[in-house]
């Protein structure tokens, strides 16, 4: 018994240390040992312990994203459904309100996986790269979960919708006459229909 507590405890000691490790490469500047290891850092790091820290330039929101999905089923008579629209952003805005310790997942999951899909497909929207194929299957996961979670049901295909909105500048000094500068118009995106897998949700 004293070997096995042995052996699990060196084992999560190990897993811990390379885990520190590979996050110290991952947001560490380039050098010669992150390039070298760039392959396996990334396969770890990738998607679910991607950092994002701007300790020294930090680098805030200057817009508000709603996130929406929608859905289709195929009925036995061969009719598609499509569903109204999910507001995905909101359910994570209720978790954070008025709770003092909230979840990591309620604040980030969903805004990180949105930025990083961003950064990896054009606005045509086709990945062209296998990240760019591993963001679009993690924000479509997300998505279903959530839809599935909230709605239940079944459903083959799901879509989703942006609506960004940019945060108006504050009012010019100059007291409280000042005007505010005003917000630019809301932007809109609707990305294609995703294939969702039979057996992620019931189906």
């Amino acid at each position: 018994m004293q070997a096995v507590t042995n052996t699990a405890v060196f084992l999560c000691l190990a897993t811990a240390l390379v885990h520190v490790l590979l996050v110290f490469l991952h947001v560490a500047p380039p050098n010669p040992l992150s390039r070298q290891y760039s392959r396996q850092v990334n396969a770890w790091v990738f998607p679910l312990f991607e950092q994002n820290w701007r300790l020294f330039a930090p680098d805030p929101e200057s817009v508000n994203r709603q996130i929406s999905a929608r859905t289709t089923h195929t009925t036995p008579d061969g009719t598609v459904q499509v569903s109204g629209w999910f507001d995905l952003t909101a359910v994570d805005d209720s978790a954070v309100k008025h709770n003092p310790f909230p979840s990591h997942t309620a604040q980030n999951m969903l805004r990180r996986a949105w930025s990083s899909y961003l950064e990896n497909h054009a606005d045509d929207d086709q990945p062209r790269s296998q990240r760019a194929l591993m963001t679009q299957q993690y924000l479509t996961n997300i998505a279903s979960d959530r839809v599935a979670s909230h709605r239940g049901g079944s459903f083959e295909a799901i879509q989703l919708r942006v609506v960004t909105v940019p945060i108006a500048a504050p009012a010019a000094a100059g007291g409280a006459g000042a005007a505010a500068v005003a917000p630019r118009a809301a932007d809109t995106r609707y990305l294609p229909w995703w294939k969702v897998e039979v057996d992620s949700h019931g189906n």
